[in-house]
């Protein structure tokens, strides 16, 4: 028996190193143009096949014509990398934000991811904010902090300004928002540039601050082993706990673990999903900074909050959903319930493109055989259960989601006022409850326009299929996903009711401009 496993245990590590191998031949190697104008088509066919609002931006004509000039364009053989560098400005054509399509990166083994973890790149301790038409260093998660607050000019021999005005070509937000753009490129300005030019062992790089400019080199460096702990156990003379020391321990590190759950703690910043504080000491003020929808028990989080609200009778709460690129739909419709003081409905049925988009979903060729195989068993229950929520309406299918009944607030929830503050990275669910905010005047929107649509946007799951010849992945939301009030014209977000812009100026000052402006105008109205 134990020979039997070991056996299957080296078939499958030999299968998964052929497999790696062939994929980074593949992505490599020169292309046939035949096989990548088949790629264009695939695409294009699969986003026809499952988007249910394709042309909501885009024209059809428009869109026709942009993906068969890509083909004209593409008259000689090119590796995997350089079709995504084509092929992804065509696809932020659509002009829906969660519409995206991943670069071809190579695969390593476990030995080799095992070997790469043990060296960093300094660069991607670095984190980006681009204002003012310049990127900046906001922060660094390295030792070395002399770059933060610097505007990145040139890295090797690429103007930044340049690589900047490419990666904006390659992702789109929802509709005809500009303010996405500039959020979004400088947050994710690193993964871009990896996307770009691949794994490297240095980057030149040349800075500015005020009127002087220099050059820093960034290397692969090693990782500084961890210390072990020593073993109490080990030690000669062994600290022995009792019993009530013990259970205290095991309690405490019981209630630290709900706590992050509570919290959704996030382990690559030390960070905190949800957070919630009073402003001063007299509780009548209080803050909630929302960095996601996507962790965490949100429920627990929420109860508690509003409780403590409740309890000290607090007058004005500031929602912060800057940079929140949104996540569920369950829990911003609950958090939803402890803002509003009316009955509601928070989504109208979400338009989809099948009757089973579940099953869709779940049999995409990127799906894992253990699920296809573990969806093929239970597939006679999704599907009934896609059938009873899937209905036809104007010659349009539609499903329903729980979220689409009337609902009464929650009994603590909040009657004072509430501030919104908002930019260009407030997307997908941050801009589906503001809209619900915004349109029952619930709060006032301090920052500037949302990246999502207030509108909706398609989203709700996801199918992500792989082209056949190149390798690259797209991702593309399946179902409409809509509060049941609009604005006209369509294809814009939230709008603020303030409009603030930080400067380059508020953050080497370490000031909010935003949150200034609310305690100001707290203060006056009081």
């Amino acid at each position: 028996m134990k020979k039997a496993i070991l056996l299957v245990l080296v078939f499958l590590i030999l299968m998964s190193c052929k497999s790696i191998k062939n994929h980074n031949e593949q992505i490599t190697k020169l292309h046939d143009v035949v096989d990548l104008h088949e790629d264009v088509d695939k695409i294009y066919s699969q986003l026809k096949r499952h988007h249910p609002k394709l042309y909501q931006y885009t024209p059809k004509e428009v869109l026709d014509f942009k993906f068969d000039s890509l083909k004209r364009s593409i008259n000689s053989p090119i590796d995997s990398r350089d079709f995504y560098k084509k092929l992804a400005p065509v696809v932020a054509e659509v002009k829906q934000g969660h519409v995206s399509l991943g670069s071809a990166n190579k695969w390593y083994t476990k030995k080799e991811r095992k070997q790469l973890l043990k060296r960093k790149l300094e660069f991607y301790a670095l984190d980006f904010e681009y204002l003012e038409n310049k990127l900046w260093v906001k922060n660094t998660r390295g030792k070395d902090s002399t770059v933060v607050g610097c505007e990145m000019v040139k890295i090797e021999d690429d103007l930044v300004s340049d690589l900047v005005a490419t990666y904006k070509t390659r992702f789109a937000s929802d509709g005809y928002n500009k303010t996405l753009y500039d959020r979004f490129v400088g947050r994710h300005f690193s993964t871009f540039y990896y996307k770009d030019k691949g794994y490297v062992d240095s980057l030149t790089i040349t800075f500015k601050k005020k009127d002087s400019s220099f050059v820093k080199t960034f290397k692969r460096i090693q990782k500084k082993e961890q210390p072990k702990k020593r073993d109490s156990t080990k030690t000669k003379k062994r600290i022995k706990l009792t019993s009530v020391e013990k259970k205290a321990n095991r309690l405490a590190a019981k209630k630290k673990r709900k706590f992050n759950r509570k919290h959704g703690y996030i382990k690559k910043s030390k960070e905190y999903t949800r957070n919630f504080c009073f402003v001063g000491s007299n509780k009548s003020i209080a803050y909630m900074k929302l960095r996601s929808f996507s962790n965490g028990n949100y429920r627990r989080f929420y109860k508690e909050s509003f409780a403590k609200l409740d309890s000290a009778k607090t007058k004005d709460l500031i929602l912060d959903l800057r940079n929140n690129g949104g996540g569920r739909i369950a829990e911003i419709d609950y958090l939803y319930a402890y803002l509003t003081n009316e009955y509601y409905k928070f989504i109208e049925d979400s338009e989809v493109n099948s009757r089973i988009p579940f099953l869709k979903f779940l049999m995409s060729n990127t799906t894992p055989n253990s699920i296809k195989v573990l969806s093929s068993i239970v597939s006679p229950i999704i599907v009934v259960q896609n059938l009873i929520r899937t209905r036809k309406r104007d010659g349009k299918l539609y499903y329903r989601f729980r979220q689409t009944k009337v609902k009464a607030p929650k009994p603590l929830h909040f009657t004072g006022n509430i501030y919104v503050l908002i930019n260009g990275n407030s997307f997908s669910a941050s801009s589906l409850i503001s809209t619900h905010l915004k349109a029952t005047k619930r709060a006032i929107f301090v920052g500037e326009e949302t990246g999502g649509a207030y509108n909706g946007t398609v989203a709700g799951i996801y199918k992500i299929y792989e082209l056949p010849n190149t390798k690259l992945k797209i991702r593309m939301g399946m179902m409409q996903i809509e509060a049941p009030q609009k604005q006209s014209p369509d294809g814009y977000g939230v709008m603020p009711d303030v409009e603030i812009l930080p400067t380059i100026i508020d953050r080497n000052l370490k000031k909010d401009p935003e949150f200034d402006w609310v305690l100001k105008d707290i203060k006056s109205k009081r």
